[in-house]
């Protein structure tokens, strides 16, 4: 069985991250999304908010688990017997960061493979920060993000974003 791990800040979890994820749980057996707890910038969403977003946004796919850890990628990565990381490229300008990180990863777990997974051309432009930017400045999320993030964004900010069933 290939067990691979997604990891991530997903400060929200977003549609890209979502394809991302998705796309991997077709390649291998067993896919933990895991969110960072301490990454080295400022965060919108405790870590228990991102874990539930993420779950919530990743609840229909059954080989998809999601995590929350605060030590070493590769470290979790050996405790949850995973074999491979799985990265999410959008840009060339994200390659150079991505290489440093699968070279440490390398360096530190030799037995650990990293796979980068190229963006559907239409999540290409999307980050977190720009989710929260338009999310700050009330814009349409609708195709940004699943409809739990929108309503958690509208939460944060204070207001009810476009295009959400409020029902959810």
């Amino acid at each position: 069985m290939t067990v691979a791990v997604y990891p991530g800040s997903f400060d929200p979890i977003h549609n890209g991250h979502v394809d991302i994820a998705r796309r991997a749980a077709r390649l291998f057996d067993h896919v933990y999304v895991a969110v960072y707890d301490r990454p080295s910038k400022h965060l919108l969403f405790s870590t228990d908010e991102r874990v539930a977003l993420a779950e919530a946004a990743l609840s229909d796919v059954p080989n998809i688990s999601v995590v929350s850890y605060r030590d070493l990628t590769v470290a979790l990565v050996e405790r949850l017997q995973a074999q491979v990381i799985v990265r999410g490229l959008r840009a060339i300008s994200d390659f150079e960061w991505e290489l440093q990180l699968a070279l440490t990863n390398r360096k530190l777990a030799p037995q650990v493979e990293t796979v980068c997974l190229m963006t559907s051309i239409e999540y290409a432009f999307l980050s977190s920060t720009i989710v929260k930017d338009v999310a700050r400045h009330r814009g349409d999320l609708s195709s940004m993000v699943p409809q739990v993030v929108a309503k958690a964004l509208g939460e944060k900010f204070g207001y009810r974003p476009w295009g959400i069933d409020q029902r959810q």
